[in-house]
């Protein structure tokens, strides 16, 4: 996976129709998530689309599988995990995902149905990693 840099490098120089190219390219670009895991425990609620995330690896490392029925609404589901893929999960569960993603502007560049889910993705992102540095 791409870091959230890079993305944010390349979305910089691209208008309208490119972006969301970029974005369903990053979803593509996702790790397979397993249907047996796509269950109500996993779904992030409020998403126009289904969207589910799942958490692995452990607090040294957290490490998320995820995926959406939506191409575009994978493609910002990518972003939420780029922005804290394979970090400690103490430092995913205090990190201000919402500032990471400032550069792609989502609010503006996107219609509210597609990002109206993002706060419900990034709280579960948290969740999962605040309980895993729990321990």
């Amino acid at each position: 996976m791409r870091s959230l840099n890079d993305i944010a490098d390349e979305y910089e120089f691209l208008e309208g129709d490119e972006r969301y190219r970029l974005l369903i390219e990053l979803g593509r670009e996702l790790e397979p998530m397993p249907d047996a895991l796509k269950t109500d425990a996993t779904l992030v609620r409020g998403c126009s689309a289904a969207v589910w995330v799942y958490p692995t690896g452990d607090a040294g490392a957290l490490h998320f599988l995820a995926d959406s029925n939506a191409a575009i609404t994978k493609g910002i589901v990518a972003l939420v995990i780029a922005a804290v893929q394979d970090r400690p999960a103490s430092e995913v569960a205090t990190m201000d995902v919402t500032h990471a993603l400032e550069p792609f502007d989502l609010k503006n560049q996107l219609s509210s149905n597609r990002t109206q889910g993002v706060p419900n993705m990034i709280a579960l992102v948290k969740e999962h990693a605040a309980r895993i540095a729990a321990g």
